[in-house]
């Protein structure tokens, strides 16, 4: 059943029928569950198999993995306007599921012919065959698929739910609608946590052509599952994206650049919805106010009060939108380097194969599974402090929140400046006792050091992400109105990216710099050779200047309260509502 977007029809007419409710649930939690399960195990454990299976240097494979995840996270945004514009929520999550169910059977070939990568030989071998063009490409274009495929099912998979339950006349509704949002945030959680752990085990217990056959299984799974609830799903058609609706403010306030602006006490010269609240634009970011300025409301407007052509006249609400948007892009960049610390999947990875992984008796620890331990800190310290913290502060910050969303994101970006200093004391522990022990030529013995040595440095970032990420995207959700909610996934997952390829830029500069005049690089494939630790110094010390940038975008911000966007149309169930929180997402 595929409804119309548009919100002149009513709620009944465009739900008429038995479809969506509460049936459609297993079908749509199945496959957002599915497939973070096949891909982020996938992602975490890759270092290894491009070191072990492709013969790539650490700092190559880092590379290529920060590049990856930039474009996994990229191209949510473009999956959003494709939904939004053109194609609907449901034919994207389709098209999604089947692109990377494609790219991780492609992944599988990968694992399964011999072909398809180098010959075997020792990983610390310098006479290792390089990989070959066709093989490389194989294994890029399988990323390239999963990257697709994710940027179809992650932007849509919720608000496709949300689809099933919207509405509003309906007794009860609002508690269902949250029930959906419980149990499909659980499960996301659930899934990343097993992904980390079991598949993670799989893959270093049964090797390659199981650990990854798995994955093509359960994402094979994920697609059938969404399409048999194809017949229970009410369909929302494409109307129009925010996207969109940005760009015609911009082109519009450059054609009428030379307009001259209205007298302020005049009436009617803005163009608004007739239910909106605004009859007047804002004063700041003065200049976009011409997008939305009437010239001759006989030739702008039609008979019904909309505008005649959306890309010669915009809506006051269309303008301010915008100006909330530019307004917190500040913020936003100061999580850039946020995100770079809360990528570092590889390295800790690779620091681990070195180290005693022994936990109880003689079971080993996988060195990707130590990724648990930040999503467990994460999810304990935020059942802890909603619970715990926050009735306690609140009573002397006068805050229902306790902290401010911009304290919250400022002691995230504190933690990640220790994280990524415990990160090197400990590497320099770990390197200074292999050459003690005389491993400096053996990089394929174990330190006599334990494992858990890194388990405080993934807390600390699970813990900096508990605070800045989750600060930043209930920020965004603050400070917008409730129009642009999707804007906050928007613009985390382009956070995400943008730090991903900060990341790789670094991992480059580092490996390039390092090995001038024949010196060892300090991301060697020898980590007993190289100087990692220095490495995370200098992730630490910029993070510490990423503070003071922080700050200064914070003070010229200005207050939270005073900044929240009201550009509702007047209808509440539009408007937003500060008192509800936002989800948690689970980055891993």
């Amino acid at each position: 059943m595929e409804i119309s977007s548009d919100p002149k029809k009513s709620t009944d007419e465009q739900f008429s029928g038995k479809k969506g409710g509460l049936r459609t649930m297993p079908f749509v939690i199945a496959n957002e569950a599915f497939e973070r399960v096949a891909s982020v195990g996938l992602h975490v454990n890759m270092i290894l198999y491009l070191r072990d299976e492709y013969h790539l240097n650490n700092a190559t494979g880092a590379s290529i993995l920060f590049l990856w995840g930039a474009i996994t996270n990229f191209l949510p945004t473009f999956g959003a306007f494709l939904s939004d514009s053109y194609l609907g929520r449901f034919r994207v999550i389709a098209l999604g599921s089947v692109v990377s169910l494609l790219g991780m059977f492609m992944l599988w070939l990968t694992a399964l012919l011999q072909q398809a990568r180098p010959p075997h030989c020792d990983t610390y071998s310098e006479k290792c065959e390089h990989p070959k063009p066709a093989q490389l490409a194989l294994l890029f274009t399988s990323f390239a698929l999963m990257s697709i495929g994710a940027g179809g099912i992650r932007p849509c998979s919720l608000a496709f739910g949300a689809d099933q339950f919207y509405k509003p006349d309906k007794p009860g509704n609002q508690r269902v609608v949250q029930s959906f949002f419980n149990w499909y945030y659980a499960s996301v959680g659930i899934s990343v946590m097993i992904s980390v752990t079991v598949l993670i085990y799989v893959q270093t217990v049964a090797g390659w052509v199981v650990g990854l056959g798995i994955p093509v299984g359960l994402m094979l799974m994920s697609a059938v599952l969404f399409f048999l609830g194809s017949p229970l799903y009410v369909k929302v058609k494409a109307n129009k994206s925010l996207f969109t609706g940005f760009a015609q403010v911009a082109v519009v306030a450059v054609k009428n650049r030379h307009l001259a602006f209205p007298p302020k006490s005049s009436d009617g010269w803005y163009h608004h919805k007739k239910t909106s609240k605004l009859i007047a634009p804002t004063d700041k970011l003065r200049f976009l106010n011409k997008a939305c300025i009437i010239r001759n409301p006989d030739k702008d407007l039609a008979s019904d009060g909309s505008a005649l052509e959306p890309w010669k006249l915009c809506t006051i609400q269309q303008v301010e939108e915008l100006k909330a948007l530019i307004k917190v892009i500040p913020i936003w960049s100061t999580g850039i380097m946020a995100a770079v610390t809360i990528s570092q999947h590889a390295f800790p990875v690779l620091q681990a194969t070195t180290m005693d992984r022994r936990f109880i008796s003689n079971f080993k620890i996988p060195a990707a599974s130590f990724t648990a331990f930040a999503i467990l800190t994460l999810t304990v310290w935020v059942a802890i402090y909603d619970r715990v913290i926050v009735p306690l502060i609140s009573k002397y910050t006068n805050r229902p929140s306790g902290l401010s969303l911009k304290q919250r994101m400022g002691i995230g970006l504190f933690l990640s400046i220790v994280a990524t200093a415990v990160s090197a004391l400990v590497e320099r522990t770990r390197r200074g006792r292999a050459i003690e022990e005389g491993l400096a030529e053996h990089p394929e013995k174990l330190v006599n050091m334990s494992a858990m040595w890194l388990v405080p440095q993934h807390c600390l970032t699970g813990l900096a992400e508990a605070f800045n990420i989750i600060g930043q995207i209930q920020f965004y959700y603050s400070q917008c109105p409730k129009s642009m909610a999707s804007i906050a996934v928007a613009l985390f997952a382009l956070g995400m990216a943008f730090g991903n390829l900060v990341a790789s830029l670094i991992v480059s500069v580092v490996d390039d710099v390092s090995k001038r005049g024949g010196n060892e690089s300090w991301v060697s494939n020898n980590l007993n050779k190289g100087h990692y630790d220095y490495y995370y110094w200098i992730l630490s010390i910029l993070c510490f200047v990423n503070f003071f940038y922080f700050l200064f975008c914070s003070w010229a911000y200005g207050s939270e309260d005073q900044n929240v966007s009201d550009v509702g149309d007047g209808n509440k169930d539009e408007d937003f509502d500060k008192s509800k929180g936002s989800p948690v997402l689970f980055t891993a």
